[in-house]
């Protein structure tokens, strides 16, 4: 297979969900009992995909915490458990950690960032040369030290961002390929790679996950991105993610791949 991972993690949205951080105006309108029935089928896909998901218990009175790619960055060889520089998550960490109790044999060794450093999920970019993340709102460069520390053999490049989180406009393919909203990121951000682009009215379909064998699964109602993906060779596989882009999270912030090559 050549995607990085073939172990990938999930966690359903609590009842709490309606109460997570988000900008969107639309944010008031979560429809609990449709965000979980979304999340059920963005699972089945995985599942779907040959992936073994492991399914984590939902956290009530964490709001956000069906985005599991935040807490940490998972590896067979090391895990890089974060600190959220959103504060009402910090809870997600400890609850990540009490959960990965039971799949020791799955995962690597823990680190931990410690503050001041925070490090989000949503921050980092993991390709098959290396890992960018970004120095945002949420991810200090103190945080961004200690992931190099801990991984700097892979290559870890910082990149300063304006957005909330540097996935919210690009997402790793394969290969020497990143789809990218250029409108939100520069392409100069990621030298050598080439680029499958993502108009800027379609900037929230960026954030993607690559299935392997070329499937690449995007949210529903983004027709030119899905164009693109196909004129470059990507079979684009579809799901509707209303409820969470109405919670500030896209389609990689639902899970969190264990990575091979961490």
């Amino acid at each position: 297979m050549d995607r990085l991972y073939d172990i990938i993690l999930v966690r359903p949205p609590s009842d709490s969900y309606k109460d997570c951080v988000s900008t969107n105006p639309a944010r008031d309108s979560i429809d609990i009992v449709l965000a979980k029935r979304q999340h059920k089928d963005y699972v089945s896909i995985l599942k779907e995909s040959n992936l073994e998901v492991i399914e984590l218990p939902p956290l009530e009175g964490l709001a956000d915490s069906v985005f599991a790619y935040d807490p940490a960055l998972l590896g067979v060889g090391k895990c890089v458990i974060g600190r959220f520089g959103e504060k009402t998550r910090r809870g997600e960490n400890k609850a990540l950690v009490t959960d990965l109790a039971n799949h020791k044999n799955k995962l690597g060794e823990m680190k931990f960032v410690q503050e001041p450093g925070t490090l989000e999920g949503g921050d980092i970019l993991v390709t098959g040369s290396g890992i960018f993340v970004g120095e945002s709102t949420r991810t200090n460069m103190l945080g961004i030290r200690q992931l190099r520390e801990y991984v700097g053999n892979l290559g870890v490049q910082s990149i300063k961002t304006s957005m909330f989180h540097l996935l919210c406009a690009c997402s790793y393919l394969d290969g020497n390929n990143i789809l990218l909203a250029p409108d939100l990121l520069h392409a100069s951000s990621f030298v050598g790679f080439d680029f499958v682009s993502v108009p800027e009215n379609e900037a929230y379909a960026s954030e993607a996950l690559y299935l392997g064998e070329k499937n690449v699964l995007i949210p529903s109602g983004y027709p030119q991105t899905a164009k693109h993906l196909r004129d470059a060779g990507y079979k684009p596989v579809e799901t509707d993610l209303s409820e969470f882009y109405k919670g500030d999270g896209g389609v990689s912030c639902l899970s969190a791949p264990v990575y091979k090559i961490i």
